[in-house]
């Protein structure tokens, strides 16, 4: 196993680097702004198309296989083979939509999409897990904060094909074959298991308050600057200006591990100083060695019994802590949890695989605000629905 990072600097760290990795993670998103090509270009009809948007939630949803792996491998090793599966799959498309091979089978671009949007479930599983376990008392917050950028992502995949794509099918495809690797190649070794921070950090919620806020801006920035493109005609210069800005945004996040790079906190030094001290995990307890589970101690003492070895029998994990996956499949929550994403989800996947052609029957044939308005939507959802959750669990839930 590897070794783990110590500090309260490094988590920010994977933290930031981990927004740009879930802002690749969303590229599942992007079917709106080619399927209508696939259809014309290669004289697909609505069944074909349809069924190719079936691939596209397949691959995206499909994550039992990388969560496994995620146990067992560390995150660089997940990251690599979703950026894999993104370059092979997206490869794959841009071939046949480019006509640079002609005549490819259907049934490989249905799994040449499966493929590619399958890179989506690598990387979120390997970002989520990782951030979760490096900021253990705020799952919540960190879990809303990540798939919040996840769903913000296709706004600003949508101002990318715009402005450097110029609208482009087959570029974008080529960008995603290209891009989203050569992103999660650059923060692989930025996302890693980090020793989370000890008791409650006062920073700590100011610092995720203030990512939270970054997030909200650049989500009304885009959806403004793509309504803005949409019905002005924008010069060139304005155009790259609205993108640099939108890329500053995006790197927001990384302003707090430079904070505390040249304004460490006083904490942060004492911490440094006692790093070099070695001390006992557990001191001993002399009433440690005649505790069971049936008196009644606290659960405090109960750790302190089972790390003495007083207590050898194993019990199971309680809510709110790790189960293995055979523990969870035995549990009322696990299957109540995938019943709500299975209807919540499909809805929505739904009306993303078909935005193109409700477009076009409101005589729309520009998807782009269409995608833009139902990205911000998605992540302001995912966005509350992690702040809504960290509250309960802290203050109501207890």
């Amino acid at each position: 196993m590897a070794a783990l990072k110590c500090g309260s600097r490094p988590p920010w760290v994977g933290l930031g680097a981990a927004v740009w990795v879930q802002i690749a993670a969303g590229n599942a998103y992007n079917f709106p702004l080619y399927s209508h090509s696939l259809k014309s270009v290669l004289g697909f009809n609505q069944r074909q198309l349809t069924l190719l948007g079936v691939a596209n939630d397949i691959g995206e949803n499909v994550g039992l296989l990388p969560g496994l792996v995620c146990n067992k491998f560390p995150p660089w090793v997940v990251l690599l083979v979703g950026a894999f599966a993104c370059f092979f799959g997206y490869g794959l498309l841009w071939l046949a939509l480019s006509q640079t091979v002609l005549s490819l089978p259907y049934w490989v671009l249905w799994f040449g999409l499966c493929i590619a949007t399958n890179s989506s479930a690598w990387f979120t599983t390997a970002v989520l897990v990782t951030n979760m376990r490096n900021f253990p008392l705020s799952r919540g917050t960190v879990a809303g904060i990540l798939k919040g950028y996840g769903g913000l992502s296709a706004a600003v995949y949508t101002e990318v094909y715009s402005v450097l794509l110029n609208d482009s099918s087959p570029r974008l495809l080529l960008f995603l074959a290209l891009g989203i690797p050569a992103i999660c190649l650059m923060m692989m070794s930025f996302v890693r298991p980090c020793t989370p921070a000890s008791g409650d950090d006062s920073s700590e919620s100011r610092h995720f308050l203030f990512i939270q806020a970054a997030s909200i801006v650049l989500g009304i920035y885009v959806l403004t600057t793509t309504v803005l493109d949409d019905v002005l005609t924008l010069s060139a210069p304005i155009a790259y200006s609205f993108l640099v800005v939108m890329v500053l945004l995006l790197m927001a996040p990384l302003a707090i591990p430079v904070k505390m790079t040249f304004y460490p906190s006083n904490r942060s030094k004492s911490d440094n100083g006692n790093a070099g001290k070695i001390e006992p995990l557990l001191e001993p307890s002399s009433s440690a060695a005649n505790l069971d589970e049936s008196d009644g101690v606290s659960e405090v003492d109960m750790l302190l019994a089972e790390g003495e070895g007083a207590i050898k029998k194993k019990r199971r994990p309680r809510r709110g802590e790790d189960f293995t996956f055979g523990e969870a499949l035995v549990k009322a929550d696990f299957w109540l949890l995938f019943l709500v994403y299975f209807v919540g989800v499909g809805s929505g996947v739904t009306v993303l695989n078909n935005l193109a052609q409700i477009g076009i029957a409101q005589y729309m044939h520009d998807t782009k605000v269409l995608l833009s308005l139902f990205s911000f939507c998605n992540f302001v959802g995912r966005l509350g629905g992690g702040v809504i959750s960290e509250y309960l669990v802290r203050f109501v839930f207890v």
